[in-house]
């Protein structure tokens, strides 16, 4: 199990983003939406953790709160090792203060952070797959490359629990 902060979208981008999701799934491919419990929601992680039951998150809360970031997503990329295909999202100033501010909210908490989202080390990005073979990858890429770039507007953020797809709201609507 862990927990993530997740960023959602407005319901254009959500959309977008799922129909990439069932491009995949009507290829054969594997995608978020036929994942695990099938409860993902497009978005943008800002920080892993082992868990946030023990955690205050008011600071976070705080950190999220009038925080609504537009992000642009405008390139398709793989994670080495991993089977990751994603939307990268453009890294700005507003995002990594955003990013910033959240971690510094969870500092000094009891939890275990994944390192790949640790400031400096973070790489903002839209899953769209997770765990595909070298032979799904290529296929993936060939059927999305083409894929037009979407501008997603961040409309709430929530503790997602990777083990059950549940959401805690954290701002805006679940």
């Amino acid at each position: 199990m862990a927990h993530a902060i997740e960023m959602f979208f407005d319901d254009h981008a959500d959309s977008a983003v799922r129909a990439l999701w069932l491009q995949m799934a009507g290829a054969g491919l594997p995608s978020l939406a036929t994942r695990s419990h099938r409860r993902h929601r497009p978005h943008v992680t800002l920080a892993v953790t082992q868990s946030l039951d023990r955690a205050d998150l008011e600071p976070v809360r705080a950190a999220l709160a009038g925080h609504g970031p537009v992000l642009a997503l405008p390139a398709l990329g793989i994670f080495p090792g991993g089977g990751v295909l994603f939307l990268g999202a453009v890294v700005t100033g507003g995002l990594l203060a955003l990013h910033a501010r959240v971690h510094q909210a969870l500092a000094g908490q009891p939890v275990t952070h994944s390192p790949y989202y640790l400031p400096g080390q973070w790489t903002p990005h839209c899953t769209l797959a997770q765990d595909l073979t070298g032979g799904q990858l290529a296929a993936a890429i060939q059927l999305l490359h083409r894929y037009q770039p979407i501008t997603a507007r961040i409309t709430s953020a929530g503790v997602f629990d990777t083990s059950t797809g549940t959401i805690q709201p954290l701002t805006g609507k679940p």
